[in-house]
């Protein structure tokens, strides 16, 4: 639970916001590991994110669409069927999401991405930015994440 990358754009969705992370993430140094997957929101799904992704052989988990809150019981203990050869990227992406395999994998996200969120606007205040502009709000949300690190580093400290 933490947070090893920022970044902070004013863009209205996350369509084109891998790329810089996955550039961040090559740039921290080795000791802490090559990233295995990259689990995102629905809000992150396009071609070109599963490209880059696929290009730095990182195996995407980017939600295609918001599931039902209540699929078929039946479902979730089932396998689809194989898949097919000629699959694109995209294509091998979506058939990962519904093997049980990757449906565990995606269902981490909830316990490990999510409750940083809520953490930091539930026991550290942080609600609303105080500063106005890009710069600004990129500095303050570092000194936030900073705060997170520190916090989270004691308790895993002991």
């Amino acid at each position: 639970m933490l947070i090893v990358a920022t970044h902070t754009v004013q863009a209205c969705n996350d369509k084109q916001q891998v790329e810089p992370i996955l550039r961040q993430l090559n740039a921290l140094p080795v000791e802490l590991g090559k990233p295995v997957y990259v689990v995102a929101d629905t809000g992150y799904f396009s071609a070109a994110n599963i490209k880059a992704c696929v290009e730095q052989e990182i195996t995407p988990l980017i939600a295609v669409k918001r599931e039902e809150h209540h699929p078929d019981p039946l479902a979730r203990f089932t396998e689809p069927p194989p898949l097919r050869e000629d699959a694109s990227e995209v294509g091998q992406m979506k058939h990962l999401l519904l093997t049980m395999t990757g449906r565990a994998l995606y269902a981490r996200r909830k316990c490990t991405v999510e409750p940083v969120f809520g953490m930091i606007k539930a026991i550290l205040g942080f609600r609303q930015f105080s500063l106005r502009g890009l710069e600004n709000v990129k500095g303050e949300f570092n000194l936030v994440v900073m705060a997170w690190n520190l916090k989270r580093m004691f308790v895993l400290a002991g």
